[in-house]
């Protein structure tokens, strides 16, 4: 059991995903830096605050915050923007150009003739044909 657990957890995957994780984390905190302090304060700059929570509807004693729920419409789609150019865009235009530069494709080798063609000929060439 012991030897399984193990080759489980050693596994080229396992530990290519838990690396790939760790990296994502630390993207996400770059990503949500980016919005927070930089993005954020812009649409603060041309809506007047850089946050909607303050827009509330009451209703007899209770409040429907839905501001909250548009700054963090607006947060996420300012992240996924953020995500897009900053790594989807370069990404695969990093693919797109080692794709070009790849080396042209070799032409495929023609398929042999059948054997019956090849002893035909061979008997057509003896019989003086």
């Amino acid at each position: 059991m012991l030897q399984e657990f193990r080759d489980f957890a050693l596994k080229g995957n396992l530990i290519e995903l838990a690396v790939a994780l760790v990296l994502a984390l630390a993207l996400t905190t770059v990503i949500s830096s980016l919005v927070d302090h930089i993005l954020m304060p812009i649409v603060g700059i041309i809506v007047g605050e850089p946050s909607f929570d303050f827009l509330t509807w009451e209703i007899g004693d209770g409040v429907i915050r839905y501001g909250s729920f548009i700054t963090a419409v607006v947060y996420f789609l300012l992240v996924a923007a953020a995500l897009f150019f900053a790594v989807v865009r370069p990404y695969n235009a990093l693919r797109a150009r080692q794709a070009s530069g790849d080396e042209p494709e070799a032409p495929e080798p023609e398929a042999p003739e059948p054997e019956e063609l090849v002893l035909l000929r061979q008997i057509a060439n003896n019989t003086g044909r």
